[in-house]
């Protein structure tokens, strides 16, 4: 039986969301001004990292109908999107309070709208719409760890874990029950 490493551990400080925001924001208006280019794939999400440092890892995505992600989170990283054309829906946990169950809530994220959270964030981010989209997303420290969760009867249940350095990577493949 074969075990997985995990990556390094990041070297870097963790930015706050208000620095995450800003990097995010600097980015999108980098991509708007032509100094990077989305691709647009229909058969899987294109992305591209285009900034890394010890501290912060950005990244440059399209997405076209009906493309996603699981409900995750970051493994213990922030992070920051800012959705640069297009329209998003992001599904967030509400987790559970004062006795109420957890849920799912649908947020429509719009052109320059920006979201920051913090590293307990459990999200799934997906384009419900025929036009494409393009987001730029930044986490730090930069990610090394994913979650990855099932939302059943207001609570939330982890289904996978991967250790990676690219949160678009290939989710984990669910066994068979």
């Amino acid at each position: 039986m074969s075990t997985i490493s995990p990556l390094p551990a990041a070297t870097g400080r963790q930015l706050s969301l208000a620095e995450l925001r800003d990097v995010v924001e600097r980015y999108a208006d980098d991509v708007r001004a032509g100094q990077y280019h989305a691709e647009f794939h229909t058969e899987e999400r294109w992305h591209v990292r285009i900034h890394q440092d010890a501290d912060v890892d950005v990244w440059l995505i399209s997405w076209t109908m009906e493309q996603g992600t699981e409900l995750h989170d970051h493994g213990g990283s922030s992070g920051a999107f800012t959705v640069v054309d297009g329209t998003l829906n992001e599904y967030v946990w509400s987790g559970a309070s004062q006795g109420a169950p957890g849920r799912l809530v649908d947020n429509l994220r719009r052109d320059r709208q920006t979201i920051a959270f913090g590293p307990h964030y459990v999200h799934d981010v997906r384009n419900h719409l025929e036009a494409p989209a393009v987001s730029v997303h930044a986490y730090s420290p930069p990610i090394r760890l994913m979650h990855y969760y099932d939302a059943a009867e207001g609570s939330l249940l982890r289904w996978a874990s991967s250790w990676t350095d690219d949160p678009e990577a290939p989710t984990p493949t669910r066994e068979a029950s």
